[in-house]
């Protein structure tokens, strides 16, 4: 069963300040198109496309605003793009990106987001792709050229 879940958006002062003019809660901005976003927050097409993939990816049960902000990081603006995907191989990509070993809960998640495009499973959350993760790393590890740095190196 879908339940209302919080989003955020990390709006822009400016697009809050037009919401609330606009007397239109931010919950209720996952009734809106991208080109409709558009016209209503006075934003770019770019934007527009960009607010709307942030809702659409935090729908998913336990995704939040950082890991849609890392899909839209990969181009992604909707579940649909991610439908053909593969989580291990877009945690691969990701790494190679960022130049940087991600956390092992990032592939778990990326897991979940290609398992909801196909299914729309509202009853699977990340951590219920630890376990297939684990089994198929065991079984295939990671790419040779993956980054040595690890994010834990970022953290100071």
């Amino acid at each position: 069963m879908k339940t209302k879940k919080a989003i955020n958006l990390n709006l822009s002062e400016q697009e809050r300040k037009t919401l609330r003019s606009k007397r239109i809660k931010l919950s209720s901005l996952i009734n809106f198109a991208t080109d409709e976003l558009e016209q209503l927050l006075d934003v770019s097409k770019n934007r527009a496309r960009e607010i709307s993939a942030l809702i659409e990816f935090q729908q998913i049960p336990s995704i939040g605003i950082r890991f849609a902000e890392d899909l839209i990081f990969l181009g992604y603006y909707s579940l649909n793009q991610l439908k053909t995907k593969n989580g291990a191989e877009l945690t691969d990509i990701y790494e190679k990106k960022k130049g940087y070993k991600t956390d092992p809960c990032v592939e778990d998640q990326f897991r979940l987001v290609v398992h909801f495009s196909r299914t729309q499973d509202f009853t699977k959350n990340w951590w219920d792709f630890t376990s297939e993760r684990k089994k198929f790393r065991a079984s295939f590890g990671y790419p040779k050229d993956r980054p040595q740095k690890s994010w834990t190196d970022l953290l100071g």
